[in-house]
């Protein structure tokens, strides 16, 4: 990507400026117990700070107990986080550029969609993305809080949606052959400096858990950009100490 247009990318992103709200949810997450359970990596958060896991709200949403209008945010705890900062490099510092897909089973619950092997359930109240993870090796949970509005806006994905599900959004079930051909589209865009959702993974797992420092400007630009698209509210919290953590 040319220099001129990346910066115009830049300035045509859609900026979050409510950064209290995402500070309390996420102190409120690293914080709070309700889902300790590590077996489990989906959560729904509601309006009421209640939390369910994926499947406990998927049912208590198709007997009429809970509301999609009442979810609020849409969690992910990530089972690949046991180990230390320098062999989970990329979910430590960028955890919405470790699993593309969530933010498409997110929106497309969102929406209003479901499917329920691939985590897509009404959830037509989300307001948030948050990922947390639980670093063992440290002890430390890493939270990360975005609007799931800005990350669509901004990395194209209601336009991909709209492309690949060509037909009445009446019908509610959205099927695995288009969550897959959305989310290719999704990770095939050159979003972070010119390099693919996979090519800016490798890029940062090289750097620090290689020390490829020669990549050091490539991890720079890839920094810049994922925090321009992503715009996360960020706590590190110490399970030990339980304190919050500079970050």
């Amino acid at each position: 990507m040319k220099v001129d247009e990346l910066l115009k990318r830049l300035e045509n992103f859609e900026i979050d400026e409510n950064i209290d709200e995402k500070r309390e949810i996420a102190e409120y997450l690293a914080q709070t117990p309700d889902f300790k359970d590590e077996s489990q990596m989906y959560y729904i958060m509601l309006k009421n700070k209640k939390i369910y896991d994926y499947f406990s709200y998927y049912d208590l949403v198709g007997s009429n107990e809970v509301s999609p209008s009442d979810a609020y945010v849409y969690l992910m705890r990530p089972t690949y986080t046991t180990g230390g900062i320098s062999t989970h490099s990329v979910a430590y510092f960028y955890p919405f550029l470790s699993k593309e897909s969530f933010l498409v089973e997110a929106y497309l619950s969102k929406l209003g969609f479901k499917n329920f092997y691939a985590y897509i359930v009404p959830a037509t109240g989300l307001k948030y993305v948050a990922v947390v993870g639980h670093f063992l090796s440290i002890n430390c949970l890493v939270v990360e809080v975005v609007n799931i509005n800005t990350a669509v806006t901004n990395t194209n994905l209601q336009r991909i949606i709209d492309t690949v599900l060509r037909r009445s959004l009446s019908e509610k079930y959205v099927h695995n052959y288009e969550i897959e051909r959305i989310t290719t589209q999704l990770a095939s865009q050159r979003l972070f400096v010119g390099y693919y959702f996979y090519e800016a993974r490798r890029i940062v797992e090289k750097y620090y858990e290689y020390n490829d420092t020669s990549l050091i400007v490539d991890v720079e630009a890839i920094r810049n950009t994922y925090n321009r698209i992503f715009q996360p509210y960020r706590v590190v919290y110490d399970l030990n100490t339980k304190q919050f953590i500079p970050t």
